[in-house]
This record gives C-alpha cells, structure tokens and sequence, in this order.
C-alpha cells in the first residue's frame, strides 16, 4: 500500500524553490526530503511525504491523528533504522 507519511519540517537546505530539501521529523526518525511540491512550507510546518516528496502541508491536528491511525495499524515499520523495532 502507498500512503503518505506525516511529519515535522526541522531544517530547509537550497533557495531554489524547485530543488529545496529539507529534513522531517517522523516521530524521532529524520529522513530528506525534496519541497518542490511545497514551496511554501517553512521550518515548523508538518507536511506530508509519500516517496521522499513532501506533497502537501497539513496542520498539527491532522499530522498528529494520522500518525496515530498509522501506529495502529502497524505501518511505520520502514521509517525505523534496519535493525531496530518500533
């Protein structure tokens, strides 16, 4: 199943609005990320990343409940480093 992963915007690396990354907080797992989608988003911001593309921003609220409905149905696993368990 794809979906898209919610989480926090912590550092934005490149001016160029097309090729700006940034890195996001996923409940203590940072990966990069590419913000073309979202030139908007600022440091802060939660937004949502399916594929290492953050393709939308979304409020606490909404980040929040969707990260939780995830943890319930168990599908976080790929955001953990090899060799650790949620």
């Amino acid at each position: 199943m794809c979906l898209a992963i919610p989480g926090k915007l912590v550092e934005i690396a490149g001016s160029d609005p097309l090729w700006r990354c940034g890195k996001v907080d996923f409940g203590g797992i940072l990966k990069e990320v590419n913000l073309g989608c979202v030139p908007e988003a600022t440091v802060g911001d939660y937004v949502l990343v399916h594929v290492g593309l953050a393709i939308s921003r979304v409020d606490e609220d909404e980040a929040m409940k969707v990260f939780e409905y995830l943890k319930e149905m168990e599908e976080l696993d790929e955001l953990e480093p090899a060799g650790e368990e949620a």
